[in-house]
């Protein structure tokens, strides 16, 4: 990994030229990875020398594991690499279920080995954990908890069960119609929890982000993050520490809006943007992801809705209640810094 650990260094110190050249923030995906070629830690390291010398980098940090929903209808699930599966890959779904169904066609495809032969090698090993690593994926219940324990695993929940964990993984993935959901996290779980984000979350160099612009839309559902850090971080978590509701505010409003140069919004103040959310802090609970097959062509995204949103308000008038849009559109297209105008 040394020539790649040095290309990654160098990528710091182009970030910092280019912000004392420019003057403006650069960011970045700070995210945890259990390939390591260069750890968070070194990351954070390296982001900080160069602030040391004038430059502004800011870390974007998930507040949870980034990783694959699996479902039968997904982009991906434990079985893609099954010859029966691939059998029926492309046929309607109504026919792909029965055969889902069936018994006889379950045997068939547990007896069968994954067949890996046109993996590319870069990628082989992540795909070996989609494909059998069932001590790294997890069961994704009616109140699923996004910092899964051991225990949660497919592995432990089917020696509790007394079965095999690939039977238990195709049996999780038939529930409710054949709709049943199983999570991978493949980034920012290396160790089994979410310890290490909580000292970040402290951080001003770092800002409560990450996104890839809708690349992924068939394995991941991470635009209910900001709900997760209400009700993870601040009223659920079991695992470790909590944050307190005002700096989860702070980091979610008026940090994000300063990183991007929004400077009219993110504060409850005269002359700000009347951009707010009502939000019933007992009622606040995520939803069950689902599958929406609404893109063109037919195209599938995973989409994930969630209760206890009272009013969402923009510029001072309410655009949805209790999560019905109430028709007013008052937003607009953002180009550029906006500054506040007292």
């Amino acid at each position: 990994f040394a020539p790649l650990l040095q290309k990654l260094i160098a990528v710091f110190g182009w970030m910092g030229a280019m912000s004392r050249e420019t003057g403006l923030p650069c960011t970045y995906a700070a995210l945890q990875s259990i390939a390591k070629e260069m750890p968070l830690d070194e990351q954070i390291a390296a982001m900080r020398a160069e602030n040391d010398n004038g430059a502004n980098i800011v870390a974007q940090i998930a507040l949870r594991g980034n990783g694959i929903i699996m479902a039968w209808r997904g982009t991906v699930h434990p079985f893609r690499f099954r010859p029966s599966w691939v059998r029926i890959m492309d046929l309607p779904w109504a026919e792909q279920k029965a055969h889902l169904l069936d018994p006889a066609f379950k045997a068939q495809l547990l007896s069968e080995e994954n067949d890996y032969s046109e993996v590319p090698e870069d990628i082989m090993g992540l795909i070996m954990v989609v494909g059998g690593g069932w001590a790294m994926q997890y069961e994704m219940d009616a109140d699923f908890d996004y910092e899964p324990g051991p225990d949660a695993s497919i592995a432990a929940r089917a020696a509790a069960a007394g079965v095999d964990p690939a039977d238990y993984a195709y049996d999780l993935l038939c529930r409710d119609d054949a709709t049943g959901f199983a999570y991978l996290p493949i980034l920012n779980y290396a160790d089994g929890n979410l310890d290490f984000l909580e000292s970040l979350q402290r951080s001003d160099d770092t800002v409560n982000s990450l996104s890839d612009g809708g690349a992924h839309c068939g394995t991941i559902c991470d635009a209910a993050s900001p709900t997760f850090m209400l009700q993870h971080w601040v009223r659920d978590r079991r695992r470790g520490g909590r944050i307190a509701l005002e700096h989860a505010v702070k980091r979610q409003c008026r940090d994000t809006a300063l990183l991007y140069g929004m400077e009219d919004r993110g504060l409850l103040e005269a002359g700000y943007l009347a951009d707010l959310n009502i939000i019933d802090m007992d009622r606040l609970k995520l939803g069950k992801p689902w599958l929406a097959f609404d893109l063109p062509a037919g195209g599938k995204r995973l989409l994930q809705k969630a209760d206890g949103y009272v009013a969402t308000i923009k510029s001072g008038q309410v655009t949805f209640r209790d999560g019905v849009m109430q028709g007013p559109t008052p937003g607009g297209v953002v180009r550029g810094p906006q500054r506040v105008d007292l």
